[in-house]
């Protein structure tokens, strides 16, 4: 791979298997790295360098809770594993686990979720890839927001459809208006694809503002879905809704994406949900039958466990403990001039215009390849500071370079500590 000072430029051959008689598919070929990942290899390969120095690596670069799953969760699992329940299940999941969902819907939001509407699937990540499947054909064009979490639009492209990535403003909250879905909105246009809260903002849909959007596209015969696995990790009563409850027949056609992975604090078990329109959940069930057979049997076992008064205490405590992460580690970047433009109502990160400083440091605001701006900068402060931080290049084309995004998922000890080095170096 060529080098840059250290920065891989990760172009993408024409042919990645060069030298060899194998064809690659275009549809494989139109997949971009997932660059979160590729910044990280290259900060654990210099982690492993620190590790010996009083200054190791902290990782602020990926979006996963340092909390693992309660002790209620674990010793379910290690149950199943004792009691050989351990086969397939039906590739709809356990009914008792989708009842258990579908009471949390009740109890946590107020919203009435039948059990039959719930898929149990292996991760969201599987939960949207069903979702594509069943509904976009080749062609088909979904909108969504920019910026916003990068594989989404991947499975779009699985799906042989084309996303279409829409601007947006922190006066929008980064986050797709009513007024930009209808102006964009063309004949090949098959729906919206959302995130709230999201990733890489943190930030939600005004809940009128969803349900303008969902009662337009429903009127051109659209679907809507939203990527909801930051449910539950929401620090303002505004915005903490699942879309799921929007009223009468507009709750009912929402297609919601959900997962264990991030409020559970579950993210190696890969256990998640969809929850779609009853119509839909046979022909749901007919893919995940055939591309999944089951999500994992010892996971759903296990998150059976979450719903236990025990557990949800010591989530709501968990949550409690991010947002005083963010209610530090926001003004605190503030303060250092890494502007935050719009206050992450939910979800752990922080996404921070970083142009100031990378112009300070002389880095190039873009250049052809991608690279450039805040991508030069990650590396940067991977050099200087020993601190792993994601570029905004992963989550679109609207000025990724001006943005980095910082995970609030690690300790507040650990964020104290970042903030101390990059007050070092910026200095």
């Amino acid at each position: 791979m060529p080098d840059n000072g250290g920065r891989p430029f990760l172009k993408r051959d024409a042919n990645p298997i060069a030298g060899t008689a194998v064809r690659i598919a275009q549809r494989a070929q139109k997949i971009e790295p997932f660059y979160v990942m590729e910044v990280a290899k290259a900060a654990s390969s210099m982690a492993r360098k620190l590790q010996a120095t009083q200054d190791p690596m902290i990782f602020l670069n990926i979006g996963e809770p340092d909390f693992t799953a309660p002790a209620l969760v674990q010793e379910a699992a290690a149950r199943a594993v004792r009691d050989g329940m351990t086969q397939y299940t039906q590739a709809t999941g356990l009914e008792a686990l989708r009842e258990k969902i579908s009471g949390w819907y009740a109890s946590r939001f107020n919203v009435d979720v039948a059990p039959g509407r719930i898929i149990i699937t292996a991760g969201a990540s599987a939960a949207l890839h069903i979702a594509c499947l069943a509904l976009i054909e080749a062609g088909d064009e979904m909108l969504m927001p920019d910026p916003s979490y990068p594989c989404n639009r991947h499975f779009v492209s699985a799906a042989e459809g084309r996303s279409v990535l829409i601007p947006t403003t922190p006066e929008e909250r980064f986050q797709l208006t009513r007024d930009k879905v209808e102006a964009a909105w063309s004949r090949a246009t098959r729906g919206v694809l959302l995130a709230s809260p999201s990733n890489p903002t943190g930030t939600s849909i005004a809940p009128e503002e969803l349900q303008l959007i969902h009662e337009f596209v429903s009127s051109r015969g659209g679907i809507t879905l939203i990527d909801e696995i930051y449910l539950g990790l929401s620090y303002d009563k505004r915005y903490g809704h699942t879309a799921l409850s929007m009223p009468g027949e507009l709750g009912q056609s929402v297609i919601s994406i959900n997962s264990f992975s991030k409020y559970f604090n579950m993210t190696g078990w890969r256990l998640g949900w969809l929850v779609v329109p009853e119509a839909l959940a046979p022909v749901v069930e007919r893919i995940a039958q055939n591309l999944f057979i089951c999500p994992s049997t010892i996971a759903q076992h296990a998150a059976l466990a979450c719903f236990e008064p025990e557990s949800l205490a010591e989530y709501e405590r968990r949550r409690m403990e991010f947002k005083g992460r963010r209610d530090y580690f926001i003004p605190e970047l503030n303060r250092l001039g890494l502007t935050v433009p719009v206050m992450p109502d939910g979800a752990f990160y922080a996404y921070a215009d970083c142009s100031n400083l990378a112009r300070q440091w002389g880095l190039e605001a873009k250049r052809p390849d991608g690279t450039g701006g805040s991508w030069d900068l990650a590396f940067e402060l991977m050099q200087r500071a020993h601190l792993a931080v994601t570029p905004g290049r992963d989550f679109g084309h609207a000025a990724p370079e001006k943005y980095i995004r910082f995970s609030t998922a690690s300790s507040l000890s650990q964020l104290k500590t970042a903030i101390s080095r990059l007050e070092s170096v910026i200095a």
